[in-house]
């Protein structure tokens, strides 16, 4: 109670921080006559004197309100938009790397240009992160508009540029794109064998857009790139086949989790029918020898149970396409993992793609915080800021509207049943379509859309669906969501990114309907009439009492509820909101209130009786609550183990890093045949032991096989007082005369250039290796529980033993090829091919081929003979330059062409090599 009074006394502490911001915004409003005085030449020229300020010795917050006061005017002079004073607050909470949580319709998109552009000056660049390539791609050309007059450059990172585009976009000042695209190219550049190769520049500063969208929701499974493996296409149909055949007896079902457990019988029953089916080396299913059947069966019996067609994914073009649960968009190309994607093609009939090895992934978290400086924006994000402050380190700050919300957000109304419900709905979006005023609905699947669709068929209401069957349309649809009488159904609003206008969108009028008229005084005209009867269409639906917002249900997010409910109301308009709820919503029946809840409402309530409460919406805000709290543990979870595998992710691309940068790593080379030497040697003479207890035999084998000498070990035996140090001494002496001498007799830059690419090749298969592994151990850690362990510190512990190992192993790999193997200058056309699948790399997002630049694990021979090759680039036999006129651009045999044609290098100009 003292604090709800001191609150109403003195503001709440969002509100004392937004005013301090207001000290800012005077200075801003106080520069506008001077800077609106300046011609486009002199405005232009501020960009200039801002770096010639930064140069001299001033900071950011130096320079930030006149900066803002000239992108607010360049920004009317070029869009004729002109910043309002929460849009400078937002701008101001965006440069100091916080979250602005603005509504819907207050023109984030704008506030951006603000922060962007100040951040933009130093050069060092700024990413502009949003949810889609679509949004990418009209904000970049939008907001571009601006940057340019200012004489900044931008560029647009979306699937499918080339990589000289990718790396001239991201050289430029501003660059918009995807989380995903940005993520992968990060992951794609640390796998590249040369840093011109690289397209990425250091990061600097990241405003992303929808960010409670991109930082929350997607942050829940990590960005992984693969490769595929062996093909198990029917293991995957004769165990779907087994699990169809299974009783719902035989399993208990978690809905909360989507996790299947069997029962005894369940046990003896599936047992049964692998052993039939050959599938199974014991009659135990949980024998050690049976774990990869196991697993599959279990991804077969979830993907039949838990997951859904049209809810979880839809079936096109006679593939599986994941339905994303946030926002209910296709997500093309994207695959799950450890087999539940096989296991759901194998549930559909459809074509089985096989499954895909990790060779490199990281999570959103500790992607982003990579970024010395992040901020976003988000129409919500304040029920998430404890996370956004224990992941980011990021404040959330409510910034006012420009004008006060109008919109009226009413109790929800609770039925018996689904029918009930939308029989209800049905009526009460008839009545509103009766008046004019527009409807926006609401619902969280697209078999809830399609059946919302099919009750207003019988009612006679003319609709549009907007759900992932017609994502094409999705910005038209939306735009002209707010005419008189429309009615849309949508299956998730959040990230849409396309305002809803009362009376409709003039610009998406005049692209749709004058797509084909040529500019002249008749198009003129046609615009003119079209924007009049846009705003006449207006006053009609305000009369009407503006958008009329219905959800069909609750999400588990109140963040998503709220996303929707903010599509009314925008900019002062008047609107209205309702939510209609039943006991067979998921959100009640899984996460909500008790039995005895369910008991009174199907004694007390009548079939098509609605009774709506306060209590009730309390309770229903209470199950959000406690689901929200789960995924932050999930998202909290993916993070902690990532946070193991980041520490060593960051050794790794470092020292690819140094490796690339060097001239010469023959340094490291030495270092690491030492190294092997000395553990040879330790393994099988530990300090402080007697002679009598050294392994000689084990000894002289792993020096043949580590090293391939044979050096008289016997006879050092028989001098006085031999030592462990002095046998370590005379290894080493040998492997450095015989490495001496292959230096030696090679070109010193052929040697070189063997050294780098082995020592990158051999630490990228290591590192695939090592993924794979804590993978697997993720997988079973979480049975330490049972003996009273925190399965997060045995991961820990279990995963430093393992790199630890790996570097061991990578430098004994590393050692033994170099000095087993002998490197002979191989004529080009003797070169084998090597087989594409050895270079695949599959974006899980896009679907796409990124080996664009990586040649994989080959063998060491063809290692040897590319290298030794890669240094007569452009001769054929006898030194005869061959007709490739990009020979000596010593482009990678799998990359794209130069010539522009669409096709690998080694299929065009470099076939020939």
């Amino acid at each position: 109670m003292i604090q709800s009074l001191m609150k109403s006394i003195f503001g709440s502490s969002n509100d004392r921080y937004v005013t301090s911001i207001g000290k800012v915004v005077s200075q801003i409003n106080a520069l506008e006559p001077e800077i609106q005085a300046l011609s486009d030449v002199e405005l232009q020229g501020q960009t200039q004197k801002f770096r010639d300020m930064l140069a001299d010795g001033s900071k950011l917050d130096d320079i930030l309100p006149e900066a803002f006061a000239t992108v607010r005017e360049a920004s009317v002079r070029v869009l004729g938009m002109r910043h309002f004073d929460v849009q400078l607050v937002g701008g101001v909470v965006l440069h100091r790397g916080e979250i602005a949580e603005m509504r819907t319709g207050e023109g984030k998109t704008l506030v951006a240009t603000l922060a962007t552009y100040l951040n933009a000056i130093e050069g060092k660049g700024v990413h502009v992160i949003t949810v889609n390539d679509y949004l990418a791609s009209r904000d970049a050309q939008w907001m571009g508009q601006i940057y340019e007059f200012l004489g900044l450059t931008f560029g647009t990172i979306v699937p499918n540029i080339g990589e000289d585009a990718r790396r001239q976009a991201y050289a430029s000042d501003i660059t918009y794109g995807t989380n995903n695209e940005f993520g992968f190219d990060y992951l794609r550049d640390n796998m590249k064998h040369e840093r011109g190769q690289m397209v990425q520049r250091p990061f600097n500063f990241a405003i992303v857009d929808e960010v409670d969208s991109i930082l929350v929701d997607e942050a829940r499974t990590p960005l992984i790139i693969s490769g595929p493996t062996e093909d198990k296409t029917d293991l995957y149909v004769t165990i779907d086949a087994i699990v169809k055949q299974i009783d719902p007896d035989f399993y208990e079902a978690d809905e909360k989790t989507k996790n299947i457990s069997w029962t005894e019988d369940g046990n003896e029953k599936v047992e049964q029918m692998l052993v039939e089916a050959g599938l199974m080396e014991t009659d135990n299913l949980y024998d050690v020898e049976n774990t990869q059947v196991v697993h599959h069966l279990d991804q077969a019996l979830k993907a039949n149970i838990m997951f859904k067609r049209d809810t979880d994914y839809i079936v096109k073009d006679d593939k599986i396409v994941i339905i994303d649960e946030f926002t209910g968009r296709m997500m093309e190309g994207r695959r799950w993992s450890n087999g539940l994607h096989q296991a759901v093609e194998a549930k559909e009939g459809v074509k089985i793609e096989p499954e895909n090895q990790t060779m490199a992934s990281i999570t959103f978290q500790n992607f982003f915080r990579m970024y010395p400086k992040l901020s976003g924006m988000t129409g919500t994000a304040a029920t998430e800021a404890s996370e956004f402050w224990d992941i980011y380190k990021m404040n959330v700050v409510e910034i006012p509207t420009n004008v006060p919300v109008q919109r009226i957000d009413e109790d929800d109304e609770f039925y018996k049943n689904t029918v009930d419900k939308f029989k209800a709905i049905a009526k009460a979006i008839a009545e509103k379509a009766e008046i004019g005023q527009p409807t926006l609905v609401g619902t969280v699947s697209i078999e809830k859309s399609e059946l919302l669709s099919k009750f207003l068929d019988d009612e006679g209401v003319k609709h549009e669906v907007l759900n992932a069957r017609f994502h094409e349309r999705e910005a038209h649809i939306v735009a002209q969501a707010g005419r008189l009488g429309a009615v849309t159904i949508a299956t998730n609003m959040a990230g849409r990114g396309t305002d809803i206008q009362l009376g409709g969108n003039v610009e998406f009028r005049v692209n749709d309907e004058l797509a084909e008229m040529e500019d002249g005084p008749e198009r003129d005209a046609a615009v003119a009439k079209i924007t009049e009867e846009v705003g006449a269409e207006r006053e009609r639906v305000l009369e009407a009492g503006g958008l009329f917002v219905l959800g069909t249900e609750r999400h588990e997010s109140r963040r998503i509820d709220n996303q929707l409910r903010g599509r009314s109301g925008r900019q002062g308009d008047p609107g209205l909101s309702r939510f209609y709820l039943c006991l067979e919503d998921d959100l009640l029946r899984i996460f909500g209130p008790d039995t005895l809840f369910a008991r009174m409402m199907n004694s007390n309530l009548e079939d098509g009786e609605a009774i709506g409460s306060k209590w009730l919406s309390k309770a229903i805000e209470t199950a959000q609550k406690k689901v929200e709290t789960r995924n932050y543990d999930i998202r909290k979870q993916v993070v902690e183990y990532d946070d193991v595998m980041n520490d060593q992710r960051k050794v790794i691309y470092e020292q690819r890093a140094e490796i690339m940068d060097s001239e010469s790593v023959d340094d490291v080379v030495i270092d690491m045949r030492h190294d092997t030497v000395g553990n040879v040697v330790t393994e099988a003479c530990p300090p402080g032991s007697y002679p009598e207890q050294w392994n000689i035999d084990g000894l002289k084998e792993r020096l043949q096989e580590v090293f391939g000498i044979q050096p008289p070990v016997d006879d050092w035996l028989q001098e006085d007082q031999v030592e462990p140090e002095l046998i370590e001494e005379r290894v080493r002496a040998e492997t450095d005369r015989i490495m001496d001498g292959k230096i030696a007799s090679t070109d010193a830059s052929v040697w070189r250039r063997v050294e780098k690419s082995i020592l990158l090749e051999r630490l990228d298969h290591h590192w695939k290796e090592h993924l794979a592994t804590l993978d697997a151990l993720r997988q079973v850690v979480s049975l330490r529980a049972y003996a009273q362990k925190q399965p997060i510190n045995e991961y820990k512990r279990e995963a430093f033993g393992l790199f630890e190992r790996m570097l061991e192993t990578l430098r004994e790999d590393v050692t033994s090829i170099l000095l087993k193997n002998e490197l002979r200058v191989m004529p080009r056309e003797a070169l084998p091919d090597l087989p594409d699948f050895l270079t695949g790399h599959i974006d899980p997002l896009t679907g796409l081929d990124n080996s664009d630049d990586n040649d994989g694990s080959r063998g060491q021979e063809a290692m040897f003979g590319a290298l030794a090759g890669a240094s007569r680039a452009g001769t054929g036999p006898g030194g005869a330059v061959q007709d490739d006129p990009y020979a000596a651009m010593n482009v990678s045999r799998n990359a794209p062409c130069p010539c522009g044609s669409g096709s690998k290098y080694k299929h065009c100009h470099g076939a020939a090599a």
